[in-house]
């Protein structure tokens, strides 16, 4: 059966995919665990050279990974920005993994017992499944994934059906790179396809929503495999008094519109001090005024289109529901359809109240509800309202009074006078808080390392002990 995909753009379906079935996964799945064997066993240096040949591959194949990515999500400028991330972080894990694997084999420890010391061993997981989201297709299908392989896994990645063209291109390169090529595979499908790959992993990495992050854990459970789950935010700013309110709303609508605010690290709720409230609204309201569509030339402008259709309904169902139930508009607010694409200018809304879905359901649009707050305690409760806790950020005059604050929210990573910060980083580890996943943090040295189950090796130098020495009298019973 194939698939039709729709180009975001034009709301064509101009693509097709055929998912495989369930025995074509577990196929696939033997081939690339018996292609793993080998790979497992090379020294972490000779897997990073593998990476610098697939990054040199990818450059090599950048145009067409580049036009499958835009046709894929509707932009062109961060589908540039994707590959060319990407290729950075092969060769970013290509430097660092050999060094981290080395730090954390340690050897010859000593114990409590005079006579015995320990190594440990890390030994990777044999196939590991990426099931990646719509949003940023190649980034979210290979953050994982690269990592992985540093580690000595084979991978396989299934991503979403949205936004599956860059697939063949990628695979492309991949060809280019034969020891990868055995142990690296991405398959087309839909949500069968992927739960049919959790029962022939070994882990599996998911990013998506809490809705179907919670069924892949379920299915991890029952497969009894650990599962890295990131998934969605709700992720608040706090705009303190002391902030400049003109550099407070660029951030702001920065970070809360760009990629058509299509970013789990996006700002979706903001609360400003209301002595500043005035002229952060009157600076918001007219730089989102200012913000130009992406529409029709694909090379000019600042907001895409909906990725997904079904997206900007949502969007939208959420911003009707919050002026039915007495929110106001102060900007945009209507989806567009320009050339078969779904489009919507920086949406400002005010008067929003916390039973609003606006206010506690993941959005993924380029919306920015505002509520001013007479009090920092007031500001932090309604920040850490909800079951998300992936990210937020706290604009203040200072970075130590931003900082102050920041440490009293449920929040994986805050950023400090900036916002979406955790987008840019992949050196601190973080924590996903709430609802917004489980597992290892996927950045810094834990994105590699939880691909290890760890072995200890327990040895005696000395004597070992017999039976007697434990019998009642040698133990003084």
């Amino acid at each position: 059966m194939r698939l039709d995909v729709v180009n975001p753009r034009t709301g064509e379906a101009d693509y097709s995919i055929e998912p495989l079935d369930g025995a074509a996964v577990g196929r696939l799945a033997a081939t690339l665990r018996r292609g793993q064997a080998g790979w497992g066993a090379c020294p972490p240096e000779a897997r990073a050279e593998a990476l610098r040949a697939l990054a040199g591959a990818m450059e090599r194949h950048k145009a067409a990974l580049t036009d499958a990515l835009a046709a894929d999500t509707g932009r062109a400028a961060i589908s540039r920005i994707e590959v060319d991330a990407m290729t950075k972080t092969l060769l970013r894990w290509a430097d660092s993994a050999p060094a981290i694997i080395a730090r954390a084999q340690v050897k010859d420890q000593p114990t409590g017992i005079p006579s015995i010391t320990t190594s440990t061993r890390l030994v990777p997981y044999a196939l590991v499944g990426v099931i990646s989201p719509w949003n940023f297709p190649l980034t979210l299908a290979l953050i994982d994934a690269i990592p992985a392989l540093a580690a000595g896994c084979a991978v396989v990645i299934k991503p979403s059906e949205v936004t599956p063209r860059f697939i063949r291109p990628l695979m492309a390169a991949i060809a280019e790179v034969p020891e990868l090529a055995a142990v690296l595979a991405l398959i087309e499908g839909d949500g069968a396809t992927g739960a049919a790959l959790i029962e022939h992993v070994d882990f599996v990495a998911f990013t998506g929503s809490v809705a179907t992050g919670r069924k892949v854990g379920e299915a991890a459970a029952r497969a009894f495999i650990p599962a890295s789950l990131e998934l969605g935010g709700k992720d608040p700013m706090i705009v303190l008094a002391s902030a400049d309110p003109e550099k407070a709303a660029d951030t702001a609508l920065r970070a809360s519109v760009l990629n058509t605010g299509q970013a789990c690290q996006s700002i979706e709720r903001i609360y400003v001090a209301r002595a500043i409230a005035g002229p952060f609204l009157e600076a918001l309201v007219r730089k989102a005024g200012q913000a130009r569509l992406n529409y029709p030339d694909i090379h000019v402008g600042d907001i895409g289109p909906f990725i997904f259709a079904r997206q900007a309904q949502i969007v939208q169902a959420q911003i009707d529901e919050a002026v039915a139930k007495g929110a106001r508009l102060l900007a945009g607010g209507q989806v567009e359809v320009l050339g078969g694409g779904y489009y919507l200018r920086p949406t400002v809304l005010v008067d929003v109240t916390p039973d609003m879905a606006i206010m506690t359901e993941e959005s993924f649009g380029p919306v920015l509800p505002v509520t001013p707050f007479d009090t920092v305690d007031e500001a932090v409760e309604q920040a850490n309202s909800g079951i998300f806790g992936l990210s937020a950020a706290v604009l203040a005059g200072s970075a130590a009074e931003a900082e102050a604050v920041a440490v009293r929210l449920n929040a994986g990573g805050v950023s400090i006078n900036d916002g979406s910060l955790t987008g840019l980083v992949w050196e601190a580890e973080k924590s996903s808080f709430g609802k917004s996943g489980l597992g290892p943090s996927r950045m810094g040295e834990s994105g590699l390392l939880r691909f290890f189950r760890k072995q200890a090796i327990i040895r005696q130098s000395g004597n070992a002990l017999p039976l007697a020495a434990y019998s009642e009298e040698a133990l003084g019973g």
